[in-house]
């Protein structure tokens, strides 16, 4: 499992981030962290090269390590492969990847769940739309009064309102553009 995720690491740090990351970005920080919280799947950091402040990572990340015994011991920065004699600095238990495996609690629930509270307009992007709980996201942002949007070439359907059918390195750009360019209402 470390070799696995070793594996995913290295090939993820000679990874960019697109111009999809790129614009949602621009977007938090125009509009504050505040104004716009950025959820992700994704264990890539890929938001956080492209300079995202805050992201709210649900199911962890490659760049961290976790105590295997207690995950409430401080998680560790980590780059490169894993060699196995990573240890806790608390209790000297092995150290695997800081990530949700099937069977696992995604993490932060109770902050996406305020987040979904206060959403005003809720997008979601390039997902399949089957992994629970994040599939029913759109239906909570939905049934609270969202507008929503999917952005996806392969769209999962869901309660949108409205749906892009293109890549989000093209659309994104766009998409955030016009809504950075729309004059404040006084």
């Amino acid at each position: 499992v470390r070799r696995f995720y070793s594996e995913r690491r290295l090939a993820c740090a000679q990874v960019k981030p697109n111009e999809g990351h790129y614009a949602l970005a621009r977007l938090q920080d125009a509009m504050g962290t505040d104004q716009v919280t950025l959820v992700t799947q994704n264990i890539d950091g890929l938001l956080q090269k492209a300079g995202c402040q805050e992201v709210i990572e649900m199911h962890g990340s490659l760049w961290r390590l976790r105590c295997e015994d207690n995950p409430h011991h401080p998680t560790v920065s980590f780059e490169g492969a894993q060699d196995g004699s990573e240890s806790c600095g608390h209790c000297g238990a092995a150290l695997r990847p800081d990530v949700v495996w099937f069977g696992e609690m995604p993490y932060f629930m109770d902050r996406i769940a305020q987040a979904l509270r206060r959403c005003g307009t809720f997008l979601s992007v390039g997902t399949s739309g089957v992994v629970y709980p994040a599939a029913g996201f759109v239906a909570q942002a939905s049934e609270m009064g969202s507008f929503c949007i999917e952005v996806n070439p392969a769209p999962a359907g869901g309660p949108f309102r409205q749906v892009i059918t293109e890549p989000s390195e093209v659309a994104l750009p766009r998409l955030v553009d016009g809504w950075l360019d729309q004059p404040e209402e006084s």
